[in-house]
């Protein structure tokens, strides 16, 4: 799978929905929606975001962040 940095992925154990950052040899460079720490995935336990599922996760960022439970 070619994904490229801006593209969101999912965590295939997880469901999580993660922003691609970039490359790092075989593996991408991952970080949550809203920020945090990078993480590095094998491309196979990845999969691309569904319209639904990107849109999903950027939203509940921006509710939590109004709310202030998150900076």
């Amino acid at each position: 799978m070619s994904v490229k940095a801006g593209a969101y992925v999912v965590d295939r154990r997880t469901g999580k929905v993660w922003l691609v950052v970039g490359a790092e040899g075989p593996s991408l460079r991952l970080r949550p929606v809203g920020g945090g720490r990078v993480r590095v995935c094998a491309p196979e336990g990845v999969r691309e975001a569904t319209t639904q599922e990107r849109m999903s996760a950027v939203t509940a960022y921006a509710n939590a962040r109004s709310r202030g439970e998150v900076p």
